[in-house]
C-alpha cells in the first residue's frame, strides 16, 4: 500500500481515541503488506492539574497513535486507558493498577495479534510513569518477538525543538507545555481555563518516586502550560509521525519500507 494510499484509509480509521476499523478493512490493509505492525496507544487515568483532564496522557497517545495510522500502513488499536499512575495518588480521580498487571495486559495483547497474523506491536506511550513498558518490550525482543515503545525521549526532543517548544524536557514533566499544545491542536474543547496562569517549575525531583508528585507540587502540574499553543501541538505531531519511520522499518521487511509516509 502506498503512502497517500495509506493515509487514504486511515482518513476514516478513527473517531476520537477509539478505531472504526472493520475487519474487512484489517484484511484489505493486510493483503497490501508482507508484515503487519499493530499500534497500540497506552495512556493513563490521573491528574493533570485543574486544566487538563484526568484522560490527558490516553488522548495524547491516541493523538501520536492517530497520526501515524495516517501516514503508515499500521492496524490501529483502541488504548490502554489506565496504567501505573502511583505518584499522582495524592489527587481525586487518579486511578492505577500494577506494574505486573500492564506487563501483562501488553503481553496479551501482543499474543493475540500474533495469533491473528500481526506480527509486530508498536507500544506508543503516553504517560512517563509506565516504567515497566521498557521491560516489556526488552523481554519480547529478547524472545524474538517484534515489539517497538515509542516515541524516545530524542523523538520527544526532535520534535521539541521543531515545534518551538521553550521548556526543557526536564521542565516540562506534567501538565506542560507539550501536553497543553497537543490538547490544544487535538482536543481543544477539554482544555480549560486557566492554564495561561499555571506554571510551576520543580527540575529537581530527585525523591519522585519515594515521595510522589505531591511533594514537589501543591496544582499538580510541573511545566509551563501558558507557552502552550494548537500550531505547537500540530508541529509536534508532524515531528513525531515523521520519526515513527525508522521504528517502522526496524519492524518491517526491507520492500515494505517504500509504504511508509512522509
Amino acid at each position: 500500500m502506498s503512502g497517500s494510499g495509506a493515509r487514504a484509509a486511515a482518513g476514516e480509521s478513527a473517531h476520537g481515541v477509539m478505531p472504526t476499523d472493520t475487519t474487512g478493512d484489517v484484511r484489505a490493509r493486510g493483503a497490501g503488506v508482507s508484515a503487519q505492525v499493530a499500534v497500540l496507544p497506552v495512556g493513563s487515568f490521573e491528574q493533570h492539574g485543574p486544566f487538563l483532564p484526568l484522560a490527558t496522557d490516553t488522548l495524547v497517545a491516541c493523538a501520536v497513535a492517530r497520526r501515524i495510522a495516517a501516514a503508515y500502513p499500521v492496524h490501529l488499536l483502541p488504548p490502554v486507558t489506565v496504567s501505573c499512575s502511583h505518584e499522582h495518588a495524592g489527587w481525586p480521580g487518579t486511578v492505577s493498577i500494577s506494574a505486573v498487571t500492564l506487563h501483562a495486559v501488553v503481553r496479551d495483547i501482543a499474543a493475540s495479534l500474533r495469533r491473528g497474523g500481526v506480527d509486530a506491536l508498536v507500544v506508543v506511550n503516553g504517560h512517563g510513569g509506565n516504567y515497566v513498558l521498557g521491560n516489556v518490550v526488552q523481554e519480547a525482543s529478547a524472545r524474538g518477538e517484534r515489539m517497538a515503545l515509542f516515541p524516545a525521549a530524542e523523538d520527544w526532543e526532535a520534535a521539541r525543538e521543531r515545534a518551538g517548544v521553550l521548556t526543557s524536557l526536564l521542565t516540562d514533566m506534567h501538565a506542560g507545555e507539550i501536553e497543553t499544545s497537543i490538547l490544544l491542536h487535538a482536543h481543544p474543547e477539554f482544555v480549560r481555563p486557566g492554564y495561561e496562569s499555571a506554571d510551576f517549575v520543580a527540575d529537581d525531583r530527585r525523591h519522585l518516586l519515594t515521595v510522589g508528585m505531591s511533594a514537589y507540587t501543591e496544582s499538580g502540574v510541573i511545566g509551563r502550560p501558558s507557552l502552550g499553543s494548537a500550531e505547537k501541538g500540530r508541529e509536534l505531531l508532524a515531528s513525531l509521525a515523521e520519526s515513527f519511520a525508522a521504528t517502522f522499518a526496524l519492524l518491517t521487511p526491507a520492500d515494505d519500507s517504500s509504504a511508509a509516509g512522509e
